[in-house]
């Protein structure tokens, strides 16, 4: 196997989201993307406001997305104030029109735990298995097995 010499070295972050560097558009666009999310949701009722993101911008239209179609209906409603909202920042004044878009968000849900039960009798099985074994791998793993058991507070663990 051979390691070959990378020509290219490694280049400062400066270079790549500088002025001319090859991530510069991108970084632009999301700050502005970020600008005008900052300013809607400032000048939105609160209870509207958190439910807006801002998505993206391309052939004059920005796009909105909500979590509900009632708060895509209210939106639709006050498209001319948020024109207006938006032709505020001078980077937005090209904005002609709004894209709108219903992504529910689903929270992440833990799977429930599934606690596993093992009665008294086959904890001692168990044990008595573990007896019998000559592999000590094999007894270990048995004897842990045999200590998730339920028992009761006033009978000690039989060995």
């Amino acid at each position: 196997m051979s390691i070959k010499v990378k020509r290219s070295r490694a280049q400062p972050m400066s270079r790549l989201l500088g002025g001319q560097g090859e991530l510069a558009p991108l970084m632009r666009t999301a700050r502005l993307i970020d600008q005008a999310q900052h300013h809607l949701r400032a000048h939105l009722p609160d209870e509207v406001g958190e439910h807006l993101h801002v998505g993206g911008f391309s052939d004059g239209k920005l796009t909105l997305i909500t979590d509900r179609a009632v708060w895509l209906t209210w939106l639709r409603y006050e498209q001319a104030r948020l024109l207006e909202l938006l032709h505020q920042l001078p980077a937005f004044a090209a904005v002609t029109g709004f894209t709108f878009k219903v992504r529910p968000v689903h929270p992440v849900k833990a799977p429930p735990r599934q606690a596993r039960q093992l009665s008294g009798p086959a904890s001692d099985e168990l044990t008595a298995c573990a007896e019998n074994t000559d592999d000590p791998r094999l007894k270990q793993a048995l004897e842990r097995l045999a200590a998730h058991a339920e028992r009761s507070d006033d009978a000690p663990p039989q060995r």
